[in-house]
């Protein structure tokens, strides 16, 4: 029950039966908008992160197109002077090349792997008539939201890395693949039809299914118990606590990446990856959260 003030009307059965069934009368469609909201919000306070990331990835597969040997040393050398050098050769607004379509895909992919989660935590065979989501049904519930939403996801990734692409080529001298989000899907559909939207899904369905089991199942699993067996209430400090065309295949790039620059070169991006998700998982669930109180949604 919510708090009450001194010259509320007062308190009536019916009044407390609609604060209990509002969240369950919320449409999936609405659920699907709040969480694309705050995921837009996280998207573009991380994105020059994500570039980065990208930048560091793409350094040796110019050096293999090039004929270049193992090792060979890109225009940037780690995270940090990769950024510095975009901003110098390119612009500071470079670090958000791109981050239209990564808001685009986040709306989808967030949208559809939350309003799944939930459904399947909600549904008869999750919780049931408890108030516990098993941990070994929350991490499948976890996975298979992940899988179901990169899926959905998986042309709007294709574009984003594109447009990411496309101020490096710029600097090359090379001409500009695409010109935008549309020109990108147009140019995709010409070029491989439906099927090329869907390029390299499989190894990006299945990292997302390890990465939602890391956070959708920890995020749900930490602050439930958090709620249940300490003092903390459900607020920001309870959330902040829980918080392909140069490879035919995921295993032709697993061998061309580790034949030409080395095992280690399967761990390039590790560190701006890790230091991206960490802070975009904390925006995204405070966010989150906050936009549901406001609306009137229970919290996750």
């Amino acid at each position: 029950m919510t708090s009450r003030s001194i010259g509320d009307p007062p308190w009536t059965p019916q009044m407390a039966a609609r604060e209990r069934t509002l969240p369950d009368s919320w449409p999936r469609l609405s659920k699907f908008v709040l969480s694309a909201c705050a995921a837009s919000v996280a998207e573009l306070v991380t994105f020059p992160l994500d570039l980065t990331k990208t930048r560091l990835q793409i350094q040796g597969e110019a050096a293999l197109k090039q004929g270049g040997e193992a090792g060979l040393a890109g225009p940037y050398r780690g995270m940090v002077r990769t950024a510095v050098g975009i901003v110098q050769e390119e612009g500071l607004l470079k670090l958000w090349q791109g981050a239209t379509p990564a808001v685009y895909r986040h709306i989808v992919y967030s949208g559809v792997r939350m309003v799944a989660y939930e459904q399947i935590r909600d549904s008869p065979s999750g919780k049931g008539d408890s108030d516990i989501f098993p941990l070994w049904k929350s991490v499948v519930g976890g996975m298979t939201a992940g899988a179901i939403g990169q899926f959905f996801a998986s042309p709007t990734d294709l574009v984003k890395v594109q447009m990411q692409m496309e101020g490096k080529r710029r600097l090359e001298g090379k001409p500009p693949r695409v010109r935008g989000v549309y020109h990108a899907f147009v140019t995709i559909l010409s070029k491989g039809g439906i099927r090329g939207l869907w390029a390299g899904w499989v190894p990006n369905v299945q990292r997302a299914a390890l990465v939602n089991m890391g956070d959708l199942t920890t995020y749900d699993t930490v602050k439930h118990f958090l709620l249940r067996n300490t003092n903390l209430k459900d607020n920001s400090i309870c959330h902040s606590i829980s918080r392909g065309i140069l490879y035919k295949s995921s295993t032709d790039c697993f061998i061309q990446a580790v034949r030409g620059e080395g095992f280690l070169s399967l761990y390039k991006g590790f560190v701006p990856t890790w230091m991206r998700m960490a802070p975009w998982s904390l925006v995204f669930w405070l966010t989150y959260e906050q936009i549901r109180r406001i609306v009137g949604v229970s919290s996750f």
